[in-house]
């Protein structure tokens, strides 16, 4: 029997996933976005866009809190 390869299905080294190892974290990559968001709302003008920008800025800071709150030590699975 052949080993299931990338190769086996005529797949080429292009193809494959690329593994990335993450420098940032995603609370703080969330919270970097947060604050690029945040910065372009502010060279606008006040409206839609910028209204819809800050939204986008408070979900993301809104998500970094809830990964860091569900990877708390206090956190327990119930019994």
């Amino acid at each position: 029997m052949f080993p299931v390869t990338a190769r086996s299905f005529g797949w080429s080294s292009a193809m494959q996933r690329r593994r990335f190892n993450n420098v940032v974290s995603f609370p703080d990559d969330l919270t970097q976005e947060a604050e690029r968001l945040r910065a372009e709302a502010e060279k606008l003008p006040p409206g839609t866009e910028r209204h819809e920008l800050e939204r986008k800025a408070r979900q993301a800071e809104t998500a970094a809190h809830i990964d860091e709150w569900l990877k708390s030590p206090g956190l327990r699975p119930p019994e």
